[in-house]
């Protein structure tokens, strides 16, 4: 198994896939999720002459189980670890979901010798909680309410979420796909449900303003304006106002886990960004 070991001793799963010597893409998967999530866009990238690199969360996929850490800055701190040891340059950085806060922190404090552009999907900043200076944020009570049915019945909320609002297999109409949902559940319950829990706090309640307002690099910012899992108007044009250098696209009634339901669609905007 490919992995790096980290300052505090964690082992980082990651895959490394084309030519050494390509300009290098990283992902940086959603929660509860893996680098398994990516596969339809690491092929595609692949194939387009490009190395595609991503790695599992700590608690996630296949890295270790470790009781602690599980905070945006020890996820930025082990995206870095496999960023160095790979000693990629001139990488562009995708992050979906928590994926894209874990990008955003990275880019913003560690990589930006390292960084030639950034892609945030469906991400969680600037910040997902209701707070007094972000009003327009969800309730504490939506993030108790998820940690409550995890510890409960993980395995049963895992299949109810991915069967319905994070690729909107509740909407009327929608044709879900059973393969799709069992390969979410799959890659959720790998994971360790304590990372999990500790998670929803960290992608719920960071700040990401600051990383933002930091980061210099052009920055692609993409959402589904029908995401039921971080909602778009409280997110994406946000983020797009404190990054420097912006491009804002939203996406009509696309969820939160187009990646795969409109892989053709995301593909064909992140090489078009990706070539600019």
């Amino acid at each position: 198994m490919t992995s790096i070991t980290t300052k505090d001793g964690v082992q980082i799963f990651y895959k490394d896939w084309g030519p050494k010597s390509a300009q290098p893409i990283v992902f940086h998967h959603g929660w509860p999720l893996s680098s398994d999530d990516w596969e339809s866009q690491m092929l595609f990238f692949v194939g387009k002459g490009y190395r595609a690199i991503a790695h599992d969360r700590r608690g996630h996929g296949r890295s270790s189980q470790v009781s602690d850490g599980h905070d945006m800055d020890h996820y930025a701190s082990d995206a870095a670890a496999v960023v160095e040891q790979l000693d990629l340059r001139n990488a562009i950085h995708v992050g979906h979901s928590p994926g894209g806060g874990e990008a955003a922190r990275y880019v913003g404090r560690c990589g930006k010798d390292r960084v030639a552009k950034l892609v945030l999907i469906g991400a969680v900043p600037p910040l997902m909680l209701k707070t007094d200076t972000n009003p327009a944020g969800l309730s504490i009570e939506v993030f108790d309410d998820l940690r409550n049915q995890l510890a409960a019945n993980r395995a049963q909320f895992y299949l109810d979420f991915a069967s319905g609002p994070f690729y909107g297999y509740n909407r009327p109409g929608a044709k879900a796909s059973q393969a799709v949902i069992w390969n979410w559940w799959r890659q959720g319950m790998m994971g360790s449900a304590k990372a999990h829990y500790d998670g929803i706090k960290a992608f719920s309640e960071t700040d990401f303003s600051e990383d933002l307002r930091k980061i210099t690099v052009p920055t692609l910012v993409l959402h589904g304006d029908d995401d039921q899992i971080v909602p778009c108007a409280d997110s994406a044009p946000f983020s797009a106002k404190l990054l420097k250098r912006s491009t804002l696209k939203i996406y009509e009634k696309l969820p939160h886990g187009l990646c795969t339901t409109h892989a053709d669609v995301v593909n064909a905007e992140l090489l078009s960004f990706m070539a600019s």
